[in-house]
C-alpha cells in the first residue's frame, strides 16, 4: 500500500498567527452566533438615529 506523508504544518513559520486567527474568528462567530438578534437590534436604531 502507497503512504503518504502526512503534512501538519507543524514547521509552518506563522503556526501560531494562523490558530490564533482561526480561533478568535471561531470565538466571534459564536458570539455573534449567541448574540446576533442584539447585534441587528442595536444595528437598526444606530441606522434610524442617524437617518434622522
Amino acid at each position: 500500500m502507497l503512504e503518504l506523508p502526512l503534512h501538519t504544518g507543524a514547521e509552518h513559520p506563522d503556526l501560531t498567527l494562523v490558530v490564533l486567527s482561526s480561533l478568535l474568528t471561531f470565538l466571534a462567530g459564536l458570539g455573534l452566533g449567541s448574540y446576533g438578534d442584539r447585534v441587528r437590534a442595536l444595528a437598526r436604531t444606530l441606522t434610524a438615529d442617524s437617518a434622522e
